[in-house]
């Protein structure tokens, strides 16, 4: 664990190093006090003379000795927290780097509360190896190893008695770490499904009140909070007593040795300053031998936590180079993809050409596959077998940067950070002049909105682009598009915010996006795609057809039963309460 940790450190090893032996020398200065002390005692019980002068030297070096173990102290901890955040920096930023070469749809699938526990709680943990641990343990266990040798030279028998107490503590602190770590993976999977669900609740807060769901929502929120916390209270009452066992008879080193060692004086057996000089050596002992242990229930709870991240990190890396894109065109081809989502296959073998400039739909139920065929080609997965190709380059042998550059992926859902819409805009080319980004939200539709804000384009989205509606959302995501100008389009749902006093206006603004592009649309509306080069119908991961709108209706019954539908949605309208009680 410990080895696995310091992988991390860097550039900081050797300050960790530094802090374990100016931690050293800060306990080694700790236990010079007990040495003074037995000097002390002695002329007391008849071992020696008294002496004015040595007892007030000594007293005076009893308080630098504590005076010294404090700046020491302090010192080599400033040391194991500046070598700790600085790892805690580096393990962050190469969880980072790991993920940005991960599949985004696996990192999505984990959700945003387990992905924020790893990266906050789960890391933050490591602190207690990094800036204790490991340097305060290794101080705190290194002297009392050496005084025990020490002791045992003064006497092996007072040296053993001295010892006798340490199997019980062991024994009771072995039971609790094996109590611990047998409901530690239960524990944890209740904490990532809470964080999980407190975050789904405060997203989906609008749609709860709305729907008037506040019961069943907070029901569903108040089980898993009392569920993490039944067991951790489970988790914690089978630590606790051995905990109180351990932390009883550890530090208690006199336990065996006062009685014992003073029936051994008695019998001759051994001598009085003998057994004076271990009691102070041991009462050195105790307190950081106890310090040391004390880590001791944290580092199954840590050792887990760094598991959990090595898990994390070890997930495949998204299968790419570092080539750059070296098409030939903009045609884009599927060869026999398949795909599965952990063990269940949800595209069987789909082969589908695009021709350059050519525009295509993607039509049909639900989970028939479309998304899962678009969110492929853009590189959210890679695929189970089969080829992805673009210009007859696989898109595994090029860079996902190379692959972004000629891809503009508009989904149903675009994600707007809390800067100015300028700034949002800008993201589909980070070097667009300021003109370019009013020209093209100009061209996304965007000026009648934008100019109903007080700072217009310059207004702040605020979290997850709250300020706008989901339409205004939109239209900047369109913005986005226009502006990175790439040669393929792929439109996921990108009109699903579209109301009938804005269709006309955001038609104008994917007419711009798409114009003389390799275009590849997702629609449940097929009243908006029925002028396409090509209607490819799917349906339960395979593609059953794929011909015109004239052709399809003619000769595929699926999409027959898909147009009927929309033509029947179409027609849909809002009754009045007298019609609702005529229809009854």
């Amino acid at each position: 664990m410990f080895k696995k940790v310091l992988e991390y450190t860097g550039e900081y090893r050797k300050t960790t190093y530094s802090a374990m032996i100016v931690l050293f020398l800060a306990v080694a200065v700790n236990t010079l006090p007990f040495l003074f002390m037995y000097q002390l005692i002695c002329p007391v019980l008849g071992c020696g003379e008294v002496d004015t002068i040595g007892i007030v030297w000594r007293v005076a070096v009893i308080a630098v000795c504590v005076t010294l173990y404090s700046i020491l102290y302090v010192k080599g901890l400033s040391l194991s927290h500046e070598s700790a955040f600085n790892t805690l920096k580096n393990l962050r930023i190469s969880l980072q780097g790991k993920l940005e070469k991960m599949p985004l749809g696996v990192i999505q699938e984990k959700g945003t509360g387990t992905m924020k526990k790893m990266f906050v709680e789960d890391i933050e943990a490591l602190e207690l190896i990094l800036a204790h641990a490991m340097p305060e343990g290794f101080a705190n266990l290194a002297i009392p190893v050496i005084i025990i040798v020490v002791m045992f030279f003064v006497d092996w028998k007072l040296a053993l008695l001295a010892l006798l107490s340490l199997p019980f503590g062991m024994l009771a602190m072995s039971m609790m770490y094996k109590a611990g770590t047998s409901q530690m993976g239960e524990y944890y999977g209740a904490a990532q499904k809470m964080n999980n669900t407190i975050v789904e609740y405060i997203n989906g807060m609008e749609v709860v009140k709305v729907f008037n769901r506040d019961g069943e929502s907070y029901e569903r929120y108040e089980n898993d909070i009392k569920n993490y916390r039944d067991f951790t209270i489970a988790w914690y009452k089978v630590c606790w007593p051995w905990m109180a066992v351990y932390n009883s008879i550890l530090p208690c080193i006199a336990l065996f040795l006062l009685p014992v060692g003073s029936f051994f004086v008695i019998q001759g057996w051994s001598e009085l300053p003998d057994l004076v000089l271990i009691l102070c050596l041991s009462f050195s002992v105790g307190a950081p031998l106890l310090r040391a242990l004390s880590f001791m229930p944290s580092l199954p709870t840590v050792n887990y936590k760094i598991q959990q991240l090595e898990a994390l990190m070890a997930n495949e890396p998204l299968k790419q180079t570092d080539a750059p894109f070296q098409g030939k065109d903009y045609s884009v081809r599927f060869e026999n993809v398949r795909f599965a989502y952990e063990e269940t296959e949800v595209l069987h073998g789909v082969s589908l050409d695009v021709k350059e400039g050519e525009l295509i739909a993607l039509v049909g139920e639900s989970g028939s596959g479309k998304s899962t065929l678009a969110k492929l080609l853009v590189h959210f997965y890679d695929i189970s077998s089969g080829s992805i190709k673009v210009g007859n380059q696989d898109i595994c042998e090029m860079s996902v940067a190379a692959l972004n550059n000629i891809i503009s992926y508009v989904s149903q859902e675009q994600f707007l950070f809390n800067m100015s819409l300028m700034e949002n805009i800008r993201l589909g080319k980070p070097d667009a002049t300021d003109e370019e980004v009013m020209e093209a939200a100009k061209k996304a539709q965007c000026g009648e909105f934008l100019e109903r804000l007080e700072k217009g384009i310059h207004t702040m989205a605020g979290d997850g682009g709250k300020q706008l509606s989901g339409g205004e959302r939109q239209r900047i995501s369109l913005a986005r598009a226009i502006l990175k100008n790439a040669p393929i389009v792929v439109l996921d749902e990108a009109t699903a915010f579209m109301d009938p006093e804005n269709e006309e206006k955001m038609n104008r603004a994917i007419a711009e996006i798409i114009a003389d592009k390799t275009v590849i649309v997702i629609a449940h509306r097929l009243h908006s795609i029925v002028e396409a080069d090509k209607i490819c119908v799917m349906k339960n991961g395979e593609l059953v057809a794929a011909d015109s709108h004239e052709k399809l209706l003619n000769n595929c019954p699926e999409y027959k039963k898909l147009w009927q539908a929309a033509e029947g949605s179409a027609q849909w309208n809002v009754a009045s309460s007298k019609e609702v009680t005529n229809y009854k």
